[in-house]
């Protein structure tokens, strides 16, 4: 059964309003709402040691981190709930309670074409506004991976002093061209669907499913491992279909194609357009180095102890970028590799693997004189 913790009901959706948020462009929202959830028991101190460990989703997940690192998560576990306290955040500009491009704005429609771009370091402030509302000045550690490594990266230099170590998952310092380029084809894919109009589709019947559909199926192909993907399908038809016709029909498909379109119509049922744009749009701008003297100056001045953690078949964020990481971090912890033919998605699936990252990750991470 939930408790509650001074920070609201554990393993539930929980909701804070920040207020007024001002992103760092300049575009002011005048009311925002942030869902987040809790996982275990606070122990410790408001504004000093606690056990409180800050996770972070990565692109489409949510702030439940039991419907994506479940089997890691719980009692005696590595996400161990008897000991720590999880506090994980829906992103600002998200569809899983937080406010985003499909929230109602205060004059009664939705934000929609409205809604701000926010980059990853918005939403690293506006999850900074809502633990200080709960009253936290300090916690424990952070962790993520893919978007949400790149937000753990980002919390050890907006507020170092707030956190004792940070574990950095499958993500770079900075957007790459090859990223930004795949991102930008997906969010083309989106904004060219008939039905996205212009990002104000909530007011209507329609919705653009066919361009968040191709845009799940481009990076569905970045998410999992070229060798996986060969294996599981190679170049066969899919059952029942014929792809080798006289003329090509786009109804016979190949088993691969078929796969990927299931994955965006999965996607589809729990996921909205318009937060899929602005949250790609966010990691399009993720740059730990901007006004902060370059990339390696700004890793180099990092105080916060950190462990980096990749995957040996990653396409997206492949793992020379956790090792350029690794190299210039100002306070390095350790380096994990993740060895998968799965690709990207193994910070995900690989729970044996993550099992001992975690572990040895909070042993390292507990800071002398005190353990919690």
């Amino acid at each position: 059964m939930p408790h509650t913790t001074p920070f609201g009901p554990t393993s539930t959706l929980n909701h804070a309003s920040i207020g007024e948020f001002r992103t760092e462009a300049g575009a002011m929202m005048d009311e925002v709402t942030l869902g987040y959830h809790v996982f275990g028991t606070f122990r410790g101190e408001l504004d000093g040691p606690n056990n409180v460990i800050l996770i972070e989703h990565a692109l489409t997940g949510s702030s439940d981190v039991s419907d994506w690192w479940g089997d890691l998560l719980g009692p005696g576990r590595a996400l161990d709930t008897s000991r720590w306290c999880f506090i994980s955040v829906n992103a600002l500009g998200g569809c899983h309670g937080s406010t985003g491009p499909s929230s109602i704005a205060s004059d009664g429609r939705a934000w929609g074409s409205r809604f701000p771009a926010v980059s990853i370091r918005d939403i690293v402030a506006a999850e900074a506004q809502l633990l200080a509302i709960l009253g936290l000045e300090k916690i424990h550690a952070v962790i993520g991976g893919s978007m949400g490594g790149a937000r753990a990266l980002e919390w050890s230099l907006l507020y170092p002093e707030m956190m004792d170590a940070v574990c950095i998952l499958a993500v770079s310092a900075r957007a790459s061209g090859w990223q930004i380029g795949i991102q930008c084809a997906q969010i083309s894919a989106i904004e060219r669907d008939i039905n996205w109009h212009g990002g104000d589709y909530y007011d209507t019947d329609d919705y653009p499913l066919e361009g968040l559909c191709a845009a799940r199926r481009i990076a569905h192909l970045t998410y999992r491992g070229e060798q996986e993907i060969d294996e599981r399908f190679g170049s066969d038809p899919n059952e029942g279909e014929n792809p080798f016709g006289e003329f090509r029909d786009p109804t016979q498909r190949f088993a691969v194609n078929s796969y990927l379109e299931h994955q965006g119509l999965k996607l589809s049922k729990r996921f909205d357009a318009g937060s899929y744009v602005a949250l790609t749009e966010a990691l399009n701008r993720h740059d730990i180095g901007r006004g902060r003297g370059g990339l390696n100056r700004a890793l180099g001045n990092s105080t916060v102890p950190t462990m980096i953690v990749g995957v040996d078949t990653d396409i997206l964020y492949p793992y020379h970028q956790q090792e350029h990481l690794s190299r210039n971090i100002g306070n390095f912890l350790g380096m994990a590799k993740i060895v998968s033919p799965v690709g990207h998605d193994a910070f995900l699936t690989e729970t044996r693997q993550l099992d001992r990252v975690f572990r040895k990750f909070l042993k390292l991470s507990l800071p002398e004189p005190y353990s919690i």
